[in-house]
């Protein structure tokens, strides 16, 4: 996972959501992490070559893109896969999960200064937060929210900074509080924003901090111009043992207006009634 302005503690080796900081919910893409060697040395990964593509669309969303409220409709970032900025992931594997499965929602969001259509906006709920909500809305879940021990900043840039900090030393922040006994669930439903082409580093804390073995994963993730980022493969390494599922991948801007998506998203999973996603 990339570390954003949503932080996390320090914990192992193995790695989650690539998500970039988003200091609002959307991706913190940070120029200086995008440069592309050319000179001698390994050929980049896909995540630095995407790294790379989003430095010159993204300067302007140098990273973090907030959690906002449900707003105004926005139209969405020239160039993105989706008109209506949202977008299920290429992974097209059919999930079991039923109706009448036990589900948690958990999810990591950040307030504060976002990033906001090429531009800075204050959040009082994250991106994530919002689209969280909207979740629990529609299924039955128990839902568990991910906070730092350590607050991440309300200011943009100090969490982009410290994202990267996280991120370049693979750090584990830790979670405030005692993780869930997820014993109980068939299916776990896992939110984040998308910082600087990763989930925060908090979410590998999380996955590695409890036994999710057997459980169908649903990941969903706001962003501002990466999309999922690989974010559910990076899952599916770290979770060999879970049927990691298609993403769904809702740019912060237009979280609002993400409800038919979702449905889809949902009914696609078996979580949701297409009769119950009609009314």
């Amino acid at each position: 996972m990339r570390g954003g302005p949503d932080g996390r503690g320090t914990a192992r080796a193995s790695h989650v959501p690539r998500c970039g900081p988003t200091v609002g919910e959307v991706d913190i893409t940070h120029a200086n992490l995008a440069e592309v060697r050319t000179m001698g040395g390994p050929a980049p990964s896909r995540r630095t070559l995407l790294r790379a593509a989003l430095a010159g669309a993204a300067t302007i969303a140098a990273g973090c893109a907030g959690d906002p409220r449900p707003g105004p409709r926005t139209t969405a970032v020239p160039g993105d896969p989706s008109q209506d900025g949202t977008q299920q992931s290429e992974e097209t594997t059919e999930m079991t999960a039923d109706p009448t499965a036990s589900v948690l929602l958990v999810y990591f969001s950040r307030a504060g200064e976002n990033y906001h259509e090429g531009g800075r906006r204050d959040l009082e709920v994250g991106n994530t937060a919002v689209l969280a909500g909207m979740i629990s809305d529609r299924v039955d879940c128990d839902v568990y929210e991910i906070e730092a021990a350590d607050p991440y900043p309300e200011a943009y840039d100090p969490t982009v900074e410290r994202n990267v900090r996280e991120q370049e030393s693979d750090a584990r922040p830790a979670i405030a509080g005692d993780l869930p006994d997820v014993a109980g669930y068939d299916v776990v439903l896992l939110g984040s924003p998308v910082w600087n082409v990763r989930a925060p580093m908090i979410m590998s804390t999380f996955v590695e901090g409890v036994d999710l073995r057997g459980k169908s994963v649903l990941p969903f993730v706001t962003y501002a111009v990466s999309g999922m980022a690989g974010i559910d493969d990076d899952y599916r390494d770290a979770l060999p043992d879970s049927d990691v599922g298609a993403g769904l991948a809702v740019r912060g801007e237009t979280v609002a207006d993400a409800g038919a998506e979702l449905e889809d998203w949902l009914t696609a999973a078996g979580l949701l009634d297409e009769r119950e996603a009609d009314e």
